[in-house]
């Protein structure tokens, strides 16, 4: 018998390759190669983020996962409805931080680059610069199921027995044409899983959410995330946003209008581009900003929308709502003393900051519309996901 340093290799042999042994591997591979089947049939029909097709938008890089869970204690829960042919509508709920907010308030602000819409709760946000709770995004006309959920939520919450006032923080926009938005079929019991569900982690993008019956450019849209993370040399600090998009402009992308890409030709003189619907942006950051500079930053974030072609018309809901999970300038519902120290980042350090909303508001609004697909909804409307596949001359500019 053929030896090897003592072993005896047919023997060997004989033990790798018997019967049950056989079987057994044979098994573990029809097992793997399902495995790869379904793993490659998932990967071909999910739509690519814009990073992953191969486009890259502004100067700062996003966080690892280039969304707003980046800033960290930042969690995001959805809640997607679609039934029948005419229901086609959800929750968002972004949290700041994990513990009560009620008790441990974040400093927060408001900008609003056109008012046809709905934000409750903004006015308190305005007046003393503080969100005490999580933000939920929705549609129109379930905006007061949403704060009604919110004030449950806050109520029931340990520390909290003896409040009786809560400021609900709700956001819109008007899903009417793919759902059957006058039936209002969002519950306080889904919007109370939303915030329940709540993870940080990566964000689900598209149809998903508050974005599922949105459009955006005459495209399916939806919810989109982004982030960008500063250089150690400018404070290290990170931008994270969130949308809800619903709007309309002229469509471009790294100033290439998209109707040229796509074949669409130029609109007929006397037709005015869809412009009407909403965007509502939630920006944090984990930059010790008071609401001053948060305001500064919201209205920032806002200049993403430019960039894809929205300017805010007539009929636009377009709000941005900011806030800093910073440790360091929380708002404690009680304290001992009359007054609380805080450290704040100087005025002089911003522009980084400002830079980043912009870029990630704009590759949020893109990823959503990247990530969107196909919808058939209510009397048989469509919208069409946005055909990526034409894009590719967008792709790999430092190849040029």
């Amino acid at each position: 018998m053929a030896q090897v340093q003592g072993i005896d290799i047919p023997e060997v042999r004989r033990y790798i390759w018997g019967k049950e042994l056989k079987e057994m591997r044979s098994m573990l591979f029809q097992i793997l190669l399902l495995a790869l089947m379904v793993a490659a049939a998932g990967s071909s029909a999910e739509r690519p983020r814009l990073r992953e097709f191969g486009i890259k938008t502004g100067a700062l890089q996003p966080g690892p996962l280039n969304a707003i869970t980046d800033v960290l204690g930042v969690k995001v829960g959805q809640v997607t409805l679609i039934e029948g042919r005419d229901i086609r509508t959800g929750v968002t709920a972004i949290l700041p931080h994990e513990g009560n907010i009620f008790q441990e308030k974040v400093p927060a602000a408001v900008y609003v680059a056109n008012a046809f819409g709905k934000l409750t709760g903004s006015t308190q946000v305005e007046e003393l610069g503080s969100l005490e709770t999580p933000i939920v995004l929705t549609n129109t006309l379930s905006v007061p199921t949403a704060a009604d959920a919110l004030i449950d939520y806050i109520l029931v919450l340990p520390g909290n027995e003896s409040v009786q006032s809560v400021n609900p923080v709700v956001g819109e926009t008007n899903d009417g044409w793919l759902n059957d938005i006058r039936g209002r079929h969002v519950k306080k019991e889904q919007v109370l899983e939303a915030v329940h569900r709540a993870v940080g982690g990566p964000v689900e993008e598209g149809n998903v959410g508050a974005g599922t019956g949105t459009i955006c450019f005459d495209f399916k849209g939806g919810i989109g995330t982004s982030s960008r993370r500063l250089p150690d040399a400018r404070g290290g600090y990170t931008v994270g946003v969130l949308v809800q998009t619903n709007f309309g402009g002229i469509f471009q992308i790294k100033g290439v209008l998209v109707r040229d890409l796509i074949g669409q030709g130029e609109p007929e003189a006397s037709a005015e581009p869809k412009s009407d619907g909403s965007c509502l942006v939630v920006v944090a950051t984990d930059a010790p900003l008071d609401a001053r500079n948060l305001k500064r930053l919201a209205k920032r974030a806002l200049l993403g929308i430019a960039r894809t072609g929205g300017y805010y018309s007539h009929g636009s809901g377009d709000y941005a709502i900011a806030f800093s999970t910073a440790r360091e300038v929380r708002i404690p519902n009680r304290a001992a003393g009359p007054t609380q120290t805080v450290t704040l980042l100087r005025d002089e350090k911003l522009s980084p900051l400002f830079l980043a909303a912009v870029e990630a508001t704009e590759e949020a609004i893109l990823n959503s519309l990247f990530k969107a697909e196909r919808m058939e909804g209510k009397d048989g409307h469509i919208a069409e996901a946005l055909p990526i596949e034409k894009l590719t001359s967008l792709i790999s500019e430092k190849k040029k």
